[in-house]
């Protein structure tokens, strides 16, 4: 992607794509904008080496993290929860007791570990098969868009 390509972006996008960065460096492959169920969708979704789930929530804003009152509800679907917001966001606006990552467009550092809470066996299963497919059905829209249908 060129830097010009950036532009098109939204903010919480680029923060996306930063903690993404991060979250490959520590072995876990992500995908953005992902249900795992019905009403709720979070921003970045990374599986680890070990099948451990983190999700990433992108704030680019006070009012952005205002208006989301549905994070407490992705909890129950991850071993690890946090926050991504870029320097300028006032953190002490976010609950201690959740993750932390400072970044922008191109890269990230966690500033406090999500606590880990370990998913039940048959919740990580669903969540990595939903994983999987949600990202092979986005590969293949991309490989062939005119046999694509709308997956997600």
């Amino acid at each position: 992607m060129a830097h010009d390509d950036l532009q098109s972006f939204q903010p919480g996008q680029l923060l996306a794509r930063g903690a993404a960065r991060l979250l490959n460096s520590y072995g876990f492959v992500s995908v953005e904008e992902l249900v795992p169920s019905r009403g709720l969708r979070v921003d970045l979704m990374g599986v680890g080496p070990k099948n451990e789930i983190w999700i990433v929530e992108c704030k680019s804003s006070r009012a952005d993290y205002q208006s989301d009152h549905k994070w407490q509800g992705y909890l129950a679907w991850c071993d690890r929860f946090f926050w991504a917001v870029d320097e300028a966001f006032p953190t002490e606006l976010l609950p201690e007791d959740t993750g932390l990552i400072i970044g922008d467009a191109y890269g990230a550092e966690i500033i406090r570990m999500g606590p880990e809470d370990k998913l039940a066996a048959a919740r990580r299963k669903v969540m990595i098969q939903k994983f999987a497919i949600t990202a092979a059905r986005r590969l293949h829209a991309m490989r062939d868009p005119d046999a694509a249908t709308d997956w997600g």
